[in-house]
């Protein structure tokens, strides 16, 4: 499959930043990552959700399209693959989860503006675990902010990311269980989900795998 663009995507603690950065040592592309470190409404929102969700997701929207919009128009000239750990769409699915009615409506308002213009990926993929495994990574990587998380909210957002892939037709989404799998530790894992990725010529649509 010729991947130009790939994004790697999954709930919060899915891993997909790791996966995006291993595969882009390996394969020498071009890596995006998400920058959210240095968003101040982000620990706020975590301690008042309803206070700051509208806020944080104007802010992200404008930071991701900011980010995507650099990275696509200054291409390199000896790294043709562009790995991404996110997707724009995020934004909306967050928001969608986030936002009261009238502030999603304005906000979908804004996003449809700024999303047309942008590319779509030659290969969407989500890594999927469970709302147990993602909370167990999260405990893991130990940011403070994210310590009192509400596994309800993870739910949620697992849901928006499945409402929004039975809308997609324009690029292969490829979804894949890796509950059963550790690709950090156990480099077999992580050649078996890596040639899972590249091997496959994905159509338009929706894919769903199980790695044993």
């Amino acid at each position: 499959m010729d991947l130009r663009f790939l994004v790697i995507e999954g709930n919060i603690g899915a891993g997909k930043t790791t996966l995006a950065s291993m595969l882009s040592d390996e394969l020498n592309a071009r890596l995006v990552l998400e920058q959210f470190a240095d968003n101040p409404f982000l620990p706020k929102f975590y301690a008042d959700q309803e206070r700051y969700s509208f806020p944080l997701e104007l802010s992200f929207l404008a930071d991701r399209y900011n980010q995507i919009k650099k990275e696509v128009l200054q291409p390199e000239l000896f790294r043709s693959l562009m790995i991404s750990d996110y997707y724009f769409t995020k934004s909306a699915i967050f928001a969608s989860n986030t936002l009261q009615t009238d502030e999603y409506r304005l906000f979908r308002r804004l996003f449809n503006i700024v999303f047309e213009s942008l590319p779509k990926p030659d290969l969407y993929v989500y890594l999927y675990l469970t709302t147990e495994n993602l909370m167990r990574n999260i405990r893991k990587r130990g940011r403070d902010y994210e310590q009192q998380m509400d596994p309800a909210y993870l739910d949620k957002i697992q849901s928006g990311y499945f409402d929004y892939f039975k809308q997609v037709t324009q690029f292969p989404v490829l979804i894949v269980d890796t509950n059963r799998i550790d690709f950090v530790n156990y480099p077999e894992h992580y050649l078996l989900l890596k040639n899972t990725i590249l091997e496959n010529d994905f159509k338009p649509g929706v894919t769903r795998l199980i790695l044993p």
